[in-house]
Parts: structure tokens; C-alpha cells; sequence
């Protein structure tokens, strides 16, 4: 054995005996932190590191997350965080429910994966749950494991079943980074780098313009460029938790039913209660052809998305071949009781209609501190608790997420939104933890406040 290979399995040893350990010491928490930048910056992205300013900055070491309950977590040292951020939308049921990791633990003892050849019992339970709970008559489902997996099915499945290459989305709208559905993306940004994407042609439109979807839709049937699908979130969510007008779903439903165009909703975000709805195109009672799904469809413990459609579109998707759409690890054993526990607890605790008590709740004291401190907040927008935090410029909201950081809240940006801090907390959240986020926030809008008033006295008149 190499003298490398012998180093790997040292490490590697260390590191197993600190995950069986429960809790670590103060000293063992401080060496965690250090590897973690280390490791990140030599072996991962340093970038990611240097992004994190907001939690770097905020005390003498960088924190790194431990344990979690809820919607509360704590870092290698001990220190509790209020999370507001739930991993992008991926802890709906909070930190490592104990329905769905008791599912995980029990799933592990009979097996982790399948063998792909035979026929496993749970990605059958999840498909028939996910058929029993969709808008519609959304009926068959393909699992990967993330959401960009899930949209890039949905692309190939929309283009296989019409025959078509084109697609119309939305300017901002956010699906995911791989090449096609980074051709979707809202943002040069992310869409220039990489240099030529998706070889179709992609037509974005203003997000809740449905004019303009029939506009771009009636060119391109008059010039014979087809069109496959139109795909856009029920509400965007890295754009800063954009509601469209509440025409804009049920027109663009007829407008792509009178042109023969797939109509797909990207609820990888909004699904499974975000917003107030089980799904968020239940806002408006739109039944679309296409649904892609990920985040919170693994309870927050295991990666797992989906794209499900009709009988008669997954047609393509069954003959002549059905291997056209493969995946050796997506709809693991282990992902599927995950998703299968996740679905059991939403819909048993009704957890959509906490979301949308609670985000009234949220929302309404917000819109106060945006009245308050009309220099710092621009506005509130969103729906249930997926909430954006509009604020006048980005150092402001930087600031804002620094200073929230500090008092033991987690938020974050948006990938596509520059000035909005996102308000995305477990649905599970108390009221006495949504409270204490709130008495904090205002904290620092005060201190905000404070500092920019104490700079505009130092400038000089003109």
C-alpha cells in the first residue's frame, strides 16, 4: 500500500470515529472547523468559503453545523442557530424529523439500494403516493435526485412526447445548472460561462406576463418553430419568492392548450406545502402536464426528486423502450422511504396549512418593520413560508444576514436576486421561534439603521 493510500485510510478512520460520536468537544469542535476550511478551500471550493462572509465574519471561528432538531440547529461548538434559511426549501418537516429518519433506520436493515434488475417494492409505494396526492391526473413518476435531475427529465420527456425542441420560461426563473436546465435559467450570470447550452431554441419572457407567453407562443406557430413546453415555478423562488398575478397560471394553461404546448411547474421549491397549497399551482387550480419535485420530498434526510406526468405522455417514456430514462443510485431504498415518510407526515399534520397560518403571521409583521424602516426594506413579497425580504440595496441585505447571523438566525441570498434575503424556515417553526426571529430582525434593522444614519452625518454637504 502507497504511503497515500495508507493516509486516506487514517483519515478516514478519524473521521468515522468523530461521525459515531454523539458530541465533541470544545477543542475537537475548534479542529473540526479548521479541516473543514482546509478541506474546502484545498480540495472542494475556496470560493464557497469566501461566499460565506455573512456566518465567517460573525464570530472568532467559522461555524460549522453538527446536529439539528426541528427548527433549531447547533454547530461543533455548541452554539444553537434558529433556522430560517431550511436548506433552500429542503427541511419542510425541520432537522432530522424522527418519522423519517425511524423510516431510513428501519429501511436500512432490509436493504440500502436495489439491485436495479428486479422489481423493488418502494419506488412503486412512492409513484402511487405521489398519484394520489398531484393536481390532476399526473399518474407516473421517474425518480433521480435533485431537482436540476428532475427538470432535465422533463425536458427530455416534453421533447420526446411532442416532437418538438423549443421552450419558453421565464426571465429569472431559476430550474437548475446542468446544460439543459441551465438553458432555462433566468440569469446570464450562470448562463454565459459555460458557453453554448441546450441546442433548442429558449424564448424567456417576463415571469406573470401571460401576453407575453401567447405573444412569443403565436410567433413562433407562425414562423414554424416548434414549441415542446412552456416551464416556469408556480412562484419563483431564487428570483425572491416572485407571485405572479393571479391570472397569470390559469391563462397560460389555456394558452398552452390552444397552441398544443406541455405545460410544466417546477415545484421543486414550492411543493409539499411551501407555500400555503400542498402544491403551489394549487393557488390557482391549474392541473399542468408535467410536475418536477425535489428538496422537501426527502423529509430533509435523503436526497430524492421527481418528474411525473400523464398515461399518455409517459407512453414515451414506456415504448418501444423502457430504458430510454435511466438511473442507477435515483429512487434508492433508502431516498424512497425518505420521500414515503415525508408525504405521511405532510399530509397527517396538514403541514400546508401551517405554512400558510404562519406565513400570514410572518408576513404580516414584516410588512410592519418594512413600514418602519422604508431606508433599509423595500418590500415583502411570497406566499405561506416561502418569503423574500426585499431590501434597498445589497450591502444592506448583506448586512441585514450578517447581523441576523450574529443573533443566532440563519438566512441567506437568492441565487438570482442580488437584494432579497430569503425567509424559508422549517414548516414545523413555533410561533415563540418565529417571535424570537422577528424581536432579533428588528435588533438589527435598529442597528442598521443606527450606522447609516451615523454615515450620512460624516459625509460631507454637497
Amino acid at each position: 500500500m502507497t504511503s497515500s493510500y495508507q493516509e486516506a485510510v487514517e483519515y478516514s478512520d478519524r473521521w468515522l470515529g468523530i461521525i459515531k460520536q454523539p458530541s465533541v468537544s470544545v477543542e475537537m469542535g475548534k479542529w473540526i472547523i479548521q479541516e473543514s476550511q482546509h478541506n474546502f478551500a484545498r480540495h472542494f471550493n475556496k470560493g464557497w468559503l469566501e461566499y460565506r462572509k455573512s456566518v465567517t465574519e460573525a464570530g472568532d471561528w467559522a461555524v460549522t453545523e453538527w446536529t439539528g432538531r426541528g427548527a433549531r440547529f447547533q454547530d461543533v461548538l455548541g452554539r444553537e442557530f434558529i433556522d430560517c434559511l431550511g436548506g433552500y426549501g429542503m427541511m419542510d418537516l425541520g432537522w432530522s424529523h424522527p418519522d423519517v429518519i425511524a423510516a431510513v433506520k428501519a429501511q436500512l436493515e432490509h436493504t440500502p439500494m436495489p439491485s436495479q434488475e428486479l422489481i423493488d417494492p418502494l419506488r412503486g409505494v412512492l409513484a402511487r403516493l405521489l398519484a394520489l396526492t398531484l393536481p390532476g391526473d399526473l399518474q407516473y413518476s421517474f425518480f433521480c435526485a435533485s431537482g436540476t435531475e428532475a427538470n432535465e427529465g422533463a425536458i427530455k420527456l416534453a421533447k420526446m412526447y411532442t416532437q418538438k425542441a423549443g421552450f419558453i420560461t421565464a426571465l429569472k426563473g431559476f430550474h437548475g445548472k446542468t446544460m439543459g436546465s441551465l438553458s432555462m435559467m433566468g440569469k446570464a450570470d450562470y448562463r454565459q460561462p459555460p458557453g453554448v447550452l441546450y441546442g433548442g431554441p429558449v424564448y424567456h419572457v417576463p415571469f406573470g406576463d401571460a401576453d407575453a407567453v401567447e405573444r412569443q407562443l403565436d410567433i413562433c406557430d407562425k414562423v414554424g418553430i416548434g414549441i415542446a413546453a412552456c416551464i416556469f415555478e408556480p412562484i419563483q423562488g431564487e428570483a425572491g419568492a416572485i407571485v405572479p398575478p393571479e391570472d397569470f397560471w390559469p391563462r397560460v394553461r389555456e394558452i398552452t392548450q390552444h397552441y398544443g404546448v406541455l405545460l410544466i411547474a417546477d415545484e421543486v421549491q414550492t411543493g409539499l406545502g411551501r407555500t400555503g397549497k400542498l402544491w403551489g399551482v394549487d393557488h390557482w387550480g391549474v392541473k399542468p402536464d408535467i410536475v418536477t419535485l425535489a428538496k422537501s420530498l426527502g423529509g430533509g434526510v435523503m436526497p430524492i426528486s421527481a418528474f411525473c406526468s400523464t398515461e399518455a405522455i409517459w407512453q414515451v417514456m414506456m415504448y418501444p423502450n423502457p430504458f430510454i430514462h435511466t438511473t442507477t443510485t435515483g429512487g434508492g431504498a433508502l431516498a424512497c422511504s425518505a420521500a414515503i415518510a415525508a408525504i405521511n407526515v405532510t399530509l397527517r399534520d396538514r403541514l400546508w396549512e401551517a405554512a400558510a397560518e404562519k406565513g400570514a403571521y410572518m408576513m404580516q409583521h414584516l410588512n410592519r418593520l418594512c413600514e418602519e424602516y422604508p431606508d433599509i426594506l423595500a418590500k415583502i413579497t411570497g406566499k405561506g413560508l416561502l418569503i423574500g425580504m426585499h431590501f434597498k440595496n445589497g450591502e444592506l441585505g448583506y448586512k441585514a444576514a450578517s447581523g441576523l447571523f450574529k443573533r443566532g438566525v440563519l438566512v441567506a441570498g437568492t441565487l438570482i436576486s442580488a437584494t432579497t434575503i430569503r425567509i424559508e424556515p422549517p414548516l414545523v417553526i413555533t410561533y415563540e421561534q418565529m417571535d424570537q426571529v422577528l424581536d432579533r430582525l428588528e435588533d438589527t434593522l435598529k442597528e442598521l439603521k443606527s450606522e447609516t444614519q451615523t454615515l450620512s452625518a460624516m459625509l460631507p454637504a454637497d
